[in-house]
């Protein structure tokens, strides 16, 4: 477990940094419920209105004078994009890392065969993410109940549930890409998880384009389906499980293989 301690003490200044800014940005905007709760009647209203913008981020299936819409929608942005891209990052560069600083060679050079090496370093992007959402789901709900509000959760268990399993998969094909990288690979992370929101887009404007949500985790992550529905779609789920562990199979066949120097 040596490798696992290294790269969690390599990743703690990210993981500090990255959890202190999706906590406080969570808590500042359930921190400003209250204050909105009394005008949310004409901005359901407006929203209402707007046609596929409101469509694409599903507000026009949720109630804004509600604490469990108003989570969704501008909670559920905050941690999907924020959450996405740490775990894409976490991922995409811990394999790469070794060739780019040239400390491949140390590495190898030790009686430690390369699966295993695969095997720590992909625990320790999993702790890190684990970490980071029970911190944030304590952030969240301490910050509901501050404000007074009752904790609805089922639904905001439900909805951290789905970031989290979204940020798994991403980290898990983020973790296949990083065997293929020799240098710098941030742009690479950021690049996926930009894609995969954006598809997510697309699929709620466009009832052609619907077949996307089964191919990026945004899908299973859709505030207005999971509130209404009261559940994760479980299709979807096990479909993102498949290409998150996928992506994890093609990192070992991939690195257990690689002309690493």
């Amino acid at each position: 477990m040596t490798l696992v301690k290294h790269e969690l003490k390599q990743g703690r200044a990210s993981f500090i940094i990255w959890t202190a800014a999706i906590g406080f940005l969570l808590a500042v905007c359930i921190f400003l419920f209250p204050e909105m709760k009394g005008q949310m009647d004409s901005v359901n209203d407006v929203f209402a209105s707007m046609g596929s913008f409101s469509e694409a981020f599903g507000m026009d299936r949720l109630n804004f004078g509600t604490l469990t819409g108003f989570y969704a929608v501008e909670c559920g942005n905050v941690l999907g994009l924020g959450g996405a891209f740490y775990g894409a990052l976490c991922a995409v560069g811990i394999l790469s890392k070794e060739e780019k600083d040239k400390t491949a060679e140390f590495l190898l050079a030790h009686p430690v065969s390369r699966k295993r090496i695969l095997t720590e370093k992909l625990l320790a992007v999993l702790l890190q993410i684990t970490a980071m959402n029970l911190l944030i789901y304590l952030i969240s709900v301490g910050s509901i109940a501050a404000v007074g509000e009752t904790v609805p959760w089922k639904e905001i268990s439900l909805l951290h549930l789905a970031y989290y399993l979204l940020q798994l998969e991403l980290a898990g094909l983020c973790f296949g890409v990083s065997s293929f990288l020799r240098k710098g690979s941030a742009g690479a992370g950021l690049g996926i998880a930009v894609m995969m929101y954006f598809l997510n887009l697309i699929a709620n404007i466009a009832d052609t384009a619907s077949f996307l949500k089964y191919i990026t985790p945004f899908g299973y992550c859709d505030g207005a389906d999971i509130v209404a529905n009261g559940r994760l779609d479980g299709t979807m789920v096990a479909i993102g499980a498949a290409i998150g562990i996928g992506g994890i199979v093609i990192a070992y066949l991939k690195y257990t293989r690689k002309d690493i120097h």
